[in-house]
């Protein structure tokens, strides 16, 4: 699921938003996660699960188009762990 379609099958739950009051939303709850990670925190959402950041250490990479070996600084990624609810209901559904 893309943002915009997300944004869309919220406003039509949600019919006494207008689609950009929902986008504003949207937009802030994402920006919200992001300034967490950002900082160094993490975001646990009850039910769905924790977002936070995992440090790829530097190694030596190689380029895949010359073949050249390349320094890769260390990073920091985003991690997502999902919660119990999540997964209990995905293992259900398949079943």
């Amino acid at each position: 699921m893309t943002r915009s379609e997300l944004i869309s099958k919220l406003s039509f739950i949600h019919r006494d938003l207008t689609q950009s009051q929902i986008e504003t939303i949207v937009n802030h709850i994402f920006n919200e996660i992001s300034g967490a990670l950002t900082s160094g925190g993490r975001v646990e959402l009850r039910g769905f699960g924790t977002f936070s950041l995992r440090k790829r250490e530097a190694r030596v990479g190689r380029n895949p188009r010359t073949g050249e070996m390349v320094q890769v600084d260390s990073k920091a990624v985003p991690f997502f762990k999902s919660g119990k609810e999540l997964r209990e209901m995905l293992n259900t559904a398949g079943n």
